[in-house]
């Protein structure tokens, strides 16, 4: 039978639960996709903003906004236009209803538990698609589902549950570079947003050089953006920015050479130090 099964609504900076709909059933399958619940609220901020997790004869869907994550079970065939549907009005209800200021301050599981009764109320709505066709509009969410499809979450991105690795990560290949592409980093800090505005400073200044201008927009780049590799090429483009200050000794005086490189090496240890999120702790959904 087509339907949703269950619902959570989780903080994507740490996988705190903040409320979730009750659930009955206890089939091997459900208590599967429970361990699948737990591994994706611990990696929710690596991912994009609208995905969806395929487990055998059930689907795992969320989207993330305002860091919080709204998720949703419900069985293989349910139609995704009405699973995202009953997603974004979990997500308009819950910033309705509650500020930022008390997600990011929550510090007990389950502390929204009242958001319960909402959850249920949409739930059997939504598995009675019969009622909907009245109550809302679901061309405006199949158009923008057809020109941002959600993200396929393969297997092996999940790593491994409980110690044990996953069964089906030993045929996927390359699995890091596929996260990579979805990793953010740790809030900027106010000495990274300085050094932040110091690099583009020098990409300012140097823009008549080109080159030596473009290491200073680089070091901007790695300093917002995860990339692969990116604490080596940090380091290999603050040693460049010290060759072309080299090469521009007889045409700087002292003090210009000792800003750009002192910039560079400040920007480079920004760098450094803003590193990816790392995993949550590991609450119960």
């Amino acid at each position: 039978m087509s339907m949703i099964l269950s619902a959570s609504v989780i903080r994507v900076r740490d996988g705190l639960p903040l409320s979730a709909s009750t659930d009955y059933e206890q089939s091997t399958g459900m208590q599967e996709c429970r361990k699948y619940f737990k591994m994706l609220s611990r990696k929710l901020a690596q991912f994009p903003d609208r995905c969806t997790l395929k487990t055998g004869r059930y689907n795992i869907n969320f989207i993330s906004s305002l860091g919080v994550s709204y998720m949703m079970l419900c069985s293989e065939n349910y139609p995704n236009v009405l699973a995202f549907s009953f997603l974004d009005e979990l997500q308009k209800e819950f910033i309705t209803t509650y500020n930022m200021m008390k997600t990011n301050t929550a510090v007990r599981p389950y502390c929204f538990i009242e958001f319960d009764n909402f959850i249920q109320r949409t739930k059997q709505r939504y598995n009675n698609p019969r009622s909907l066709s009245t109550k809302i509009n679901l061309s405006d969410m199949q158009m923008e589902i057809k020109l941002r499809p959600p993200y396929q979450i393969p297997m092996c991105e999940l790593g491994s549950a409980n110690g044990v690795t996953s069964a089906f990560s030993v045929d996927c290949k390359g699995a890091g570079k596929i996260s990579s592409a979805h990793q953010r980093l740790e809030p900027a800090t106010l000495s990274g947003i300085v050094a932040f505005i110091l690099s583009l400073l020098c990409g300012a200044l140097n823009l008549i050089r080109g080159f030596h201008a473009i290491e200073s927009l680089l070091q901007c780049y790695l300093l917002v953006y995860y990339t692969s590799w990116r604490n080596v090429k940090s380091f290999l483009t603050f040693g460049l920015i010290c060759l072309c200050n080299m090469y521009l000794y007889e045409l700087r005086n002292l003090w210009q050479l000792f800003f750009h490189v002192t910039v560079g090496a400040f920007v480079t240890l920004q760098i450094w130090l803003r590193q990816a999120q790392g995993k949550a702790p590991d609450h119960d959904v």
